[in-house]
């Protein structure tokens, strides 16, 4: 756990040399405006987060004043907790007080790459104080316990054993509670975290709630609490760090040719294949870029995965930014799968199935993944809801329910949507018309066949037709699909259709149907919805 009381005016500080001391945040709470963050000169000046502004200013009149943009704050700690990834698998953004200043990382099995777990708080305080941040920080075997030790006991290592006796003195403020539970607890003369716990349970629940036993629960280990990490955890990755910088797009290509070389030895030495790939470039400024492509198959061939970044790299354009220099890269596999070896033969003739998987992964990887797509049949009869879009490097199983049956003719180019038609002395009740006019154009039909009935489908009431998955908020630039019309919803009270094949004296042949039948009060209304030539 790493905790930084002071991140809001430290990170502003950095990013703005100019801001003077004592620095004071403030925001309008109430009407008012009231103190939001203040650094280590204004908290020895007597200032503290809560106070007037105009009381501040009068305690302090050389206070520098600053109106808190908390989004920011909260945009560049997340990416402040990215960086730290290069440290440990799992690193998480603690919201329980506030979306910036608490950072929880998971060092098991890490930390013996620094020497232990306590030459690794060593050197994660170090590094985050050299830079100019004040930082707090704790190793323990919960996150509740973790929590508690950083923000009240800082700096030190909290074995399992251990635990009980350590956080038995701390104030009950470390159990992450609200202010008006503290308030409570303080009230009942229950002011450390030892006293709490020797109490009885259910008055405890039924006075404070079950968020009070939920935290207890947590900072003893009794309850597992999982925090969510930032960015995706891989098993299996590979890395590289830089005594200096590089900025350059084809150095950073470069490496990435190397570390899949590495990875995809790990893989084959675990039998194994990835889809997903993940190239995470960790910059000097404490911040990280990642950039993800996917494959139809799994593959830990190095050439094919280098190549996707390749042209993944160029949707990039000017968003590319190195800042001062990258100085970590890490390949990182996931979506994995057994992949075992094949030995082909000399003479053995090759379908190209696995060139046109390649083809697609480079086409998806330069273009976007919802441009290129393709169709899946649909378990309907209705034709508009017959077929449906998807990612081709994202292939859902077939329904064999779904083919469609060779015995029914199906017209080779059929419409988004059926467009009504007048038609001229069609033939009742149930016979085809003889003629037509579509787009104000007049067609004659000298043949037809039909009617092919097809009823509604009940169980769709208010669904409207999607031939493309929709779009998902937090879609990424240039993911958003080619295709989408805006298509009425279906009706299922609609009346059934009879569809006839007409061939024109021009030798064009028409799919329409009749929707509705004569001697109704409406009577019926034809559509055009395909073409067979």
């Amino acid at each position: 756990m790493l905790y930084l009381p002071d991140w809001a005016t430290d990170y502003l500080k950095r990013a703005d040399r100019g801001l003077g001391t004592p620095l004071a945040l403030y925001e309008r709470i109430k009407g008012g405006m009231r103190l939001a963050a203040v650094d280590r000169e204004a908290v020895a000046a007597g200032l503290s987060p809560g106070q007037n502004l105009a009381d501040a200013r009068a305690l302090v009149p050389s206070l520098h004043t600053r109106q808190i943009d908390r989004p920011l704050l909260e945009a560049a700690f997340a990416d402040f907790a990215d960086w730290h990834s290069n440290a440990s698998p799992l690193v998480a953004v603690l919201p329980d007080q506030g979306l910036f200043g608490d950072l929880v990382l998971d060092v098991t099995g890490v930390s013996h790459l620094f020497g232990g777990e306590e030459a690794m708080l060593r050197a994660l305080l170090g590094r985050l104080a050299g830079i100019g941040y004040r930082v707090q920080g704790a190793v323990a075997s919960t996150v509740g316990a973790a929590w508690a030790v950083a923000h009240f006991a800082p700096n030190q290592v909290v074995a399992p054993a251990d635990t009980e006796a350590i956080l038995a003195p701390l104030p009950i403020g470390a159990l992450r509670l609200s202010p008006l539970q503290i308030a409570g607890l303080n009230g009942m003369g229950l002011k450390q975290v030892g006293q709490v716990r020797g109490r009885e349970r259910k008055a405890l629940q039924a006075r404070f709630g079950l968020s009070l036993l939920t935290r207890l629960d947590q900072a003893f280990g009794m309850l597992e609490e999982r925090p969510v990490p930032r960015l995706p955890v891989a098993e299996r990755y590979a890395e590289r760090r830089f005594a200096d910088p590089i900025g350059l797009m084809d150095d950073v290509l470069m490496c990435a040719h190397d570390l899949a070389v590495q990875i995809g030895l790990r893989l084959e030495s675990e039998g194994l294949g990835a889809q997903s790939f993940h190239l995470f470039l960790y910059r000097v400024d404490h911040k990280v870029m990642c950039l993800s492509v996917n494959s139809a198959r799994a593959t830990r061939e190095p050439a094919h995965i280098a190549r996707l970044f390749a042209h993944r790299s160029e949707r990039l354009g000017g968003d590319y930014d190195a800042g001062f220099g990258i100085d970590t890269i890490r390949l990182a596999a996931g979506s994995v799968s057994p992949l075992d070896a094949v030995q082909v033969g000399a003479f053995a003739a090759p379908d190209g199935a696995q060139d046109l998987d390649r083809l697609y992964d480079r086409m998806a990887s330069r273009l976007g993944t919802l441009a290129v797509l393709r169709t899946k049949f649909s378990n309907t009869h209705i034709p508009e809801r017959a077929v449906q879009l998807e990612p081709v490097i994202a292939r859902t199983p077939d329904d064999p329910q779904a083919a469609p049956d060779p015995g029914r003719p199906r017209p080779l180019r059929l419409l988004p949507m059926p467009e009504p038609i007048a038609v001229t002395a069609a033939q009742v009740p149930d016979g085809p018309p003889a003629g037509m006019i579509w787009r104000r154009v007049g067609y004659q039909f000298i043949k037809a066949s039909g009617p092919e009935r097809l009823a509604a489908e009940w169980w769709r009431s208010g669904q409207r037709l999607q031939l493309v998955p929709p779009v998902k908020p937090d879609s990424k630039p240039g993911e958003v699909p080619p295709y989408l019309p805006q298509l009425p919803r279906f009706d299922p009270e609609a009346q059934t259709r009879d569809y006839f094949i007409a061939e024109d004296d021009g030798g064009r042949r028409f799919w329409l149907f009749r929707q509705g039948l004569y001697g109704g009060a409406a009577g019926p209304s034809w559509y055009l919805h395909g073409f067979f030539s």
